[in-house]
């Protein structure tokens, strides 16, 4: 009996060690959360259709992409979300139907895709167009993923955006439970995306802000795992993400949209991962993450080229024959033209838009669309042409370019796509302002100094020519400029002369932005032919003699249609724009302007400072090292004596 009584706490331990180890994981309480897997995508634009990659092959494509989520899904071992991190819409044709039939979002559903966030380019439209997608996605009755959107929300003022987001049922986050795992998914929007949608009619909140609160509201929630839908961006090693994931501990994973950013293995900041798969559906981003000791960790990464080695799916192919008829006859008739139209051939190949503006450099394709706006205008005013004296188009407005061979409709809008007009309707309009001379030499400068630290900035020209030594100081690089009339002919250009500039709507009112974003050292104030400042830049718009407004993409898509063949002179740079570095002290310093100068007084101040401290110390130190080889001889005659 005592030797049974002496065994018993040793079996209490053994019946405690069984006991553990014959419960669930969850109620042990210390077992890690089993793997995930997470399929996304971000910056998808519309991209409906494959698209013609340089060198030959295609690329990209929800037609493609549907068929590539099936077979990750039945490959996958463990749960699997498939998540967007926004601007799924504005980029194609597509876009055309977006208010009335929600192509995007209903895409997307049919694709299996279970919570998306929205990207500044879903608010193109602005918010009048958002809420009537979001209702004719939900009238659609077609399956639809969920959104979330934590910082970016509608003023309360405006009912109708607000009734439109509560019956989609936009919300903060959601939680998807996937063979016993939870998994929170909230999204949000950034400070640059925000300034890339002028018309929005949002309210924005701080991101860093937004996020800890939900953040906290989804470890109440006792979810596993915490995905951010970020439509924010990474940039080269840092970026608002990178600040996000290091202000924000608790995210898991941020899937980072906005900058059409690839991230070849994913970035650690603390204890999260970041991640991007690239724009325009050209990559699948496949990523499976795993938990221990609390911390992500990254089991598999993989970015799958949607290309034509992938088949179509036959659903997603019939969808978009559906909604490609409905574009035909709800926005091209109008221009009398067909989605698939050729209007014309090109025997060469124009720069590729993952390529484009890459370089600060003249561009074929920027020339191309420059010509294209003068052409658009002298069509549209005939007689009573207005003569422009310089077109220009920013790079950041150019998505997408021509390879060898046929150009359709499709194609040329997909270059220019971007954006709609005082009348609601998809497209840009051109738009018509002056300027003076002065501020001229100034748009020169933009491009030289500001392209190097932001690509979208750089300015591809007609009319106008400059050469910039980007080796100068900072809005003093341009060297040499002048006007260039319709017979090549090159003129000076006056200071205080106004000059007639054509550009699209977005692109001329970030004209005016140039004050505040140089710090006042660049003064560009848009005006109109009176020579009075422009407040509203619609009532700048150029329109067609039957009322319609002259879009940047039917400017392009005319121009190309009047040629045919496009002309060769767009085979290589003409010389609009030319890059003469040099390190020769005179060209670095000739022809100063006040920042230059103000720079030089304060290197030959700083030189001078410099000298005088030198000599000042210098020969201070003489005179003390003397004075004591003199004290040290009276001291040892003294001692000898």
């Amino acid at each position: 009996m005592k030797r049974f009584l002496r065994s018993l706490p040793a079996l209490a331990l053994v019946c405690a060690l069984l006991a553990g180890a014959l419960l669930p994981a969850s109620a042990q309480g210390t077992a890690e959360p089993g793997a995930l897997t997470i399929l996304f995508t971000h910056d998808t634009h519309d991209h409906f259709l494959p698209t013609p990659a340089e060198g030959g092959g295609e690329y990209g494509g929800y037609t493609r992409l549907a068929t590539l989520l099936q077979q990750e899904r039945s490959a996958a071992e463990g749960p699997v979300v498939t998540l967007d991190a926004g601007d799924f819409s504005m980029g194609s044709l597509f876009q055309t139907i977006y208010a009335t039939d929600a192509p995007e979002l209903r895409a997307l559903g049919a694709m299996g895709y279970d919570a998306a966030t929205l990207g500044n380019h879903e608010f193109d439209y602005r918010s009048s167009g958002l809420a009537d997608m979001l209702n004719a996605a939900v009238d659609s009755g077609d399956p639809l993923p969920a959104l979330v959107q934590a910082n970016y929300k509608p003023p309360s003022s405006d009912r109708a955006a607000w009734a439109a987001w509560e019956r989609y049922g936009i919300t903060d986050y959601t939680v998807l439970e996937r063979d016993g795992l939870r998994i929170g998914v909230f999204g949000v929007l950034g400070v640059d995306a925000d300034e890339c949608a002028p018309m929005s009619g949002m309210e924005f909140t701080p991101i860093a802000g937004a996020a800890r609160e939900v953040v906290a509201q989804l470890q109440q929630e006792d979810v596993d795992y915490i995905i951010c839908l970020s439509h924010s961006g990474t940039d080269g090693g840092k970026g608002e993400d990178y600040e996000l994931a290091k202000a924000v501990p608790g995210i898991d994973v941020i899937l980072s949209g906005h900058t059409h950013s690839t991230t070849e293995a994913p970035i650690q900041v603390n204890k999260t991962l970041i991640v991007s798969c690239g724009e325009y559906t050209q990559n699948l981003g496949v990523l499976k993450v795993e938990k221990s000791s609390g911390t992500v960790q990254a089991a598999d990464f993989r970015l799958l080229p949607i290309d034509e080695t992938v088949a179509e799916d036959p659903a997603m192919t019939a969808l978009a024959a559906e909604l490609q008829a409905k574009v035909d006859a709800q926005y091209l008739a109008g221009y009398g033209l067909t989605f698939h139209q050729v209007l014309a051939t090109t025997p060469f190949d124009f720069t590729p838009i993952r390529q484009f503006s890459a370089i600060q450099e003249e561009d074929t394709l920027g020339s191309l669309i420059a010509d294209s706006y003068i052409y658009a205008v002298r069509q549209a005013e005939g007689d009573g042409y207005v003569p422009v004296d310089f077109a220009v188009v920013a790079a950041g407005v150019v998505r997408a370019s021509f390879a060898r061979g046929e150009i359709t409709t499709s194609d040329a809008f997909n270059v220019s796509s971007l954006g709609s007009g005082g009348d609601g309707t998809p497209g840009y309009p051109l738009i018509s302002v002056w300027i003076t001379g002065r501020e001229l030499k100034d748009a020169f400068e933009v491009d030289a100094s500001v392209t190097p630290i932001m690509s979208s900035a750089q300015l591809y020209p007609a009319g106008m020519t400059w050469t910039y030594n980007p080796n100068r100081m900072i809005f003093n690089k341009v060297t040499g400029c002048a006007q260039v009339l319709p017979d090549g002919t090159q003129v000076p250009i006056e200071n205080d002369k106004l000059y007639r500039v054509v550009t699209g709507l977005y692109s001329g009112q970030m004209l005016g932005a140039v004050n505040g974003k140089s710090f006042g050292l660049l003064t560009i104030t848009p005006k109109d032919a009176q020579g009075r400042a422009v407040v509203d830049f619609e009532r700048q718009i150029i329109h067609n003699p039957n009322g319609s407004e002259v879009k940047e993409w039917y400017a392009l898509a005319s121009y190309l249609q009047s040629m045919g063949t496009v002309d060769s002179r767009y085979a290589a740079p003409e010389g609009r724009k030319v890059s003469a570095p040099s390190w020769n002290p005179i060209e670095l310093l000739k022809h100063p302007n006040w920042i230059t100068l103000l720079v030089v007084l304060a290197v030959v101040l700083l030189v001078a400072l410099i000298v005088f401290l030198v000599w000042y110390f210098g020969s201070g130190g003489r005179r003390r090292r003397y004075g004591s080889r003199r004290h040290g001889r009276s001291a040892y005659r003294r001692y000898r004596g």
